[in-house]
This record gives C-alpha cells, sequence and structure tokens, in this order.
C-alpha cells in the first residue's frame, strides 16, 4: 500500500502547491512543512519529477522563494508591481536549468537534473512567473475554509469553487455547517 503523501497537491499549479507548504497562512495555527533539507527533498520528490532527489539542499533559500512567489502572485492578484527583492529572486531560480525527461530502460519516463531540488524549484519559479502574467489569474481563489488560507486555480466550469479541498476544507465546513442546523 502506498504512503499518504506528506505534502497537499491539488491547487491547480506546482508553484499554489509550493506556497501551500506554510499551511495556514495568515492564521494562528501556521504551519511550516519545510523545516529542514530532509523535507524540502521528500517535497521534491513527491511534488516535482525528480522522484530520486537526493543532496543537501538549502531549506532557508527554498522558504526564501516560496515567499517570493507568494509575494508575486499576491500583488499580481491586485494589479500591483511586486517587490523588487521577490521578482529577483524569482527570475534568478526561473534561470536555471529545469528537469529533463528520458526513456528509461524499463520503458517509462524518468527526469534527470545534475541538481534535483534546484531544477524542481526552477520549475516552480517558471510557473509562477507563467501564472503571473496568464489569464488564469483571475482564475485564482483562496479557500473559504476557516483558518486554511490556501490559493488554488478554480477550474470549475461556473467558476465558483469555495474550497481548496473538498475532501478536507469543504467537507469540515459543511460538517460545521449541519452541526450548527442541529444544535
Amino acid at each position: 500500500m502506498p504512503a499518504t503523501p506528506r505534502f497537499r497537491q491539488g491547487a491547480g499549479r506546482p508553484c499554489l502547491d509550493f506556497i501551500r507548504t506554510l499551511r495556514h497562512r495568515g492564521s494562528p495555527d501556521v504551519m511550516e512543512e519545510l523545516p529542514d533539507a530532509e523535507a524540502l527533498l521528500a517535497w521534491v520528490r513527491q511534488c516535482g519529477p525528480c522522484t530520486d532527489a537526493t543532496g543537501q539542499p538549502d531549506s532557508a533559500h527554498a522558504r526564501e522563494l516560496r515567499e517570493a512567489v507568494h509575494a508575486l502572485i499576491t500583488a499580481a492578484r491586485v494589479g500591483r508591481t511586486p517587490d523588487a527583492h521577490s521578482r529577483d529572486l524569482v527570475n534568478s531560480a526561473a534561470a536555471h536549468p529545469v528537469p529533463v525527461p528520458r526513456l528509461a530502460p524499463a520503458g517509462h519516463l524518468a527526469w534527470q537534473a545534475d541538481d534535483p531540488v534546484r531544477s524542481t524549484l526552477a520549475l516552480v519559479a517558471r510557473d509562477a512567473l507563467d501564472l503571473v502574467t496568464s489569464p488564469a489569474l483571475t482564475r485564482l481563489r483562496n479557500c473559504a475554509g476557516q483558518n486554511c488560507g490556501a490559493l488554488f486555480l478554480d477550474t470549475s466550469r461556473p467558476g465558483n469553487r469555495r474550497w481548496c479541498s473538498m475532501g478536507t476544507c469543504g467537507n469540515r465546513a459543511k460538517k460545521e455547517t449541519l452541526r450548527g442546523r442541529t444544535v
């Protein structure tokens, strides 16, 4: 039986999944999911294409990039110019080589990179740059879940999705509504 994923995915874009590693952003329950190199490697293995990533990556730099990506997206959503530091950090990360696909001897697709963590973060940075300059930005939503703080891309046809995940925040909200009716 496969292990339960450690990190939340499903926000609709890799850059949004990456910024979700600061769980419950803006609430008293804020939780850092990338406290060290081991956690960063686990995120890259789970959420990036390089499932065999190893090494001693700089988790402090990754957290700084995550906050720069968040600042870039936040500024773009309200039509502001992002601060120069955030913009420069994301541009710098995006300039690194990305993982390249190759066909493995067993016939499956594998991804290769000299520095899998840096390459995966380059993908994240490129995705953030694409998001803030695309029409998809108008479909970006804040989760309506209490204390969630996650952003997600609403790809529903009517564009009225409320929760980052129906399985967690949506289910919790519906249970609270039901409890309120029965009390």
